[in-house]
């Protein structure tokens, strides 16, 4: 199947370019330990991930993909999995085979290239940057840099503004059921990596405009 043919692409982080459960699901069982509550493992981890730290330490509180831990328990280890996090934000996180060769074949055919993640700032800039994949976009928006992010459509819309594309002619590539939630609103295409994190749920059921399991692949769409 070929897509339209887009002017930019807005590129993912977690799960997309990055397999960062290595960093988080280490910093999860070192808070768990300091809670005194027992450590939950990097499976249970996969899982959880992909709608931002706090809701990240909620789920590992309460051991489940939904439900709400104490408050005061929550209020406690929040700051614990912040302070662990930033010391272990890149330690063990790598980037997916085919990301780089996928970012050079991108760039030699001169898309637009921006990020979009659900991940704050001050954890999103140091890994790009350690990873060596920071300087490969034009734009970079984080999960606090407007006030709304994924699956609201605005940053893909903040993102589109920025480098002067218009929606129908941009493309995102993500992983998530909430990537091609924003896709759908936004008005952009969407690509969807197979081996990313959506709770366990295959994202073909999300029905994205076509998924790819490596970003090599992008060659045969675009």
């Amino acid at each position: 199947m070929k897509l339209r043919q887009p002017k930019m692409i807005l590129i993912d982080v977690d799960g997309t370019l990055v397999d960062s459960v290595p960093d988080l699901a280490y910093c999860v069982d070192e808070m768990m330990k300091r809670l005194d509550m027992p450590v939950r493992g990097e499976a249970a981890v996969r899982n959880w991930v992909g709608n931002g730290v706090e809701r990240l330490v909620r789920r590992a509180l309460v051991n489940a993909l939904d439900g709400e831990p104490d408050e005061a328990l929550f209020d406690k280890a929040c700051p614990i999995f912040l302070d662990l996090y930033a010391d272990n934000t890149s330690k063990r996180s790598l980037l997916y085979p085919g990301v780089r060769e996928g970012l050079d074949y991108l760039k030699a055919q001169g898309y637009r290239l921006g990020c979009v993640t659900n991940k704050a700032a001050q954890f999103t800039l140091p890994l790009l940057k350690c990873l060596g994949v920071h300087d490969d976009f034009e734009s970079i928006v984080c999960g606090d840099t407007l006030a709304k992010k994924k699956p609201d459509p605005l940053p893909l819309l903040h993102s589109a503004g920025i480098l002067g594309v218009e929606p129908g002619d941009s493309l995102m590539l993500g992983d998530s059921v909430s990537d091609v939630q924003a896709a759908r609103a936004a008005g952009f295409q969407i690509i969807c990596m197979s081996y990313g994190y959506n709770h366990g749920v295959d994202i073909r059921e999300s029905s994205p405009d076509a998924v790819i399991d490596s970003m090599v692949e992008l060659k045969g769409f675009l």
